[in-house]
């Protein structure tokens, strides 16, 4: 008779490591597991918060009916043969600071995290959320020397998503009705195209006026400090866990998904030696491809304003981490 319980057959669980423990880390941790899509490795520099982290969502796994395995550690051994590595890590903004003013702390956050991530999940795909986010990608994407198609930073689906929220809040609307599209940088230069959004497939433009849309289009670009400004400590998590883990999704069950996500840009759009937000194709390979959308010369012209923004603190950035011994 066969005995399930003596069986020799190991089954293959994926493995997701997510390196930085604070509020999205841990909140993502919680959305990749409860979602059932793998298992999940956190990893923190401080002693004991991601081991006690992990443990209070082992513990939560009868409840939420899920059986995946959370690993706390403070050593990058542990996440060893990770798929997805997602890096968190870094000081968040606090009121009256933008994304650019962490460039110097984080940068060096970042590339040692990136560098440490990669000698042992030197096969994974990596997902970058530390901000200012388009730098970020870059500096990890040189240091990992990886195929951009298997480095990339969470900027448009969050920013997508908030353009969403405040136009189903302006019409009352199913915010799963509106889809939008949102290039350009994590910042207060992020581009969304209105003529592009959609509320169950009618044009917004359709259905309110210039504007209406011009003030949800700068609501957008400030969406982040707005929640940052109001909480004091700290900002925004849930959205932005929730927007990497669509990102997880799409790539860990092949999905093809057309996100708009930060990538390093080869020529598109006539831009290179610069990340920032297109909308791509994400897969089991990481990007697939880059959509180049049709811009309008306005259109056109706000990319590269934001893209020429995104250079100039690459080059302060790279200038920075030439102090760096490890760099």
């Amino acid at each position: 008779m066969y005995n399930p319980l003596s069986s020799s057959i190991v089954c293959y669980s994926p493995r997701i490591s997510v390196i930085g423990a604070g509020r999205v880390g841990s909140t993502l941790a919680q959305r990749i597991a409860e979602k059932n899509l793998a298992d999940v490795v956190l990893l923190d520099i401080v002693q004991g918060m991601p081991q006690g982290l992990a443990l209070d969502l082992m513990e939560a796994r009868g409840i939420e009916m899920h059986n995946r395995q959370i690993i706390g550690t403070n050593d990058y051994a542990d996440t060893t043969g990770s798929e997805i590595v997602v890096i968190t890590a870094g000081f968040p903004r606090k009121p009256g600071m933008s994304r650019d003013d962490l460039l110097k702390t984080n940068a060096k956050i970042v590339v040692d995290a990136a560098k440490q991530a990669i000698t042992h999940s030197p096969d994974a795909i990596f997902i970058v959320v530390t901000n200012p986010l388009d730098v970020m990608t870059y500096l990890a994407w040189q240091a990992t020397q990886l195929p951009r198609d298997r480095i990339m930073g969470m900027a448009g689906v969050l920013d997508s998503a908030r353009f969403e929220t405040f136009i189903a809040m302006e019409l009352g609307v199913l915010p799963g009705d509106v889809k939008t599209m949102v290039l350009g940088s994590h910042g207060d230069l992020m581009v969304p195209l209105p003529r592009f959004a959609t509320v169950n497939g009618i044009p917004l433009t359709e259905l309110l006026d210039t504007d209406t849309i011009q003030r949800l289009v700068e609501r957008t670009r400030h969406g982040g400090a707005e929640i940052v400004e109001l909480m004091h400590t700290g900002g925004a998590f849930f959205a932005p866990a929730s927007a990497t883990c669509m990102m997880v999704e799409s790539i860990l069950l092949n999905q093809s998904r057309l996100l708009p996500v930060t990538v390093s840009l080869q020529g598109e759009y006539g831009l290179e030696n610069v990340a920032i937000g297109i909308p791509c194709r994400l897969g089991c390979g990481g990007i697939e491809s880059v959509l180049e959308l049709n811009l309008s010369d306005e259109e056109r012209a706000a990319l590269y304003r934001s893209a020429e923004s995104v250079q100039n603190n690459i080059e302060r950035a790279q200038e920075i981490l030439k102090e760096h011994p490890n760099f």
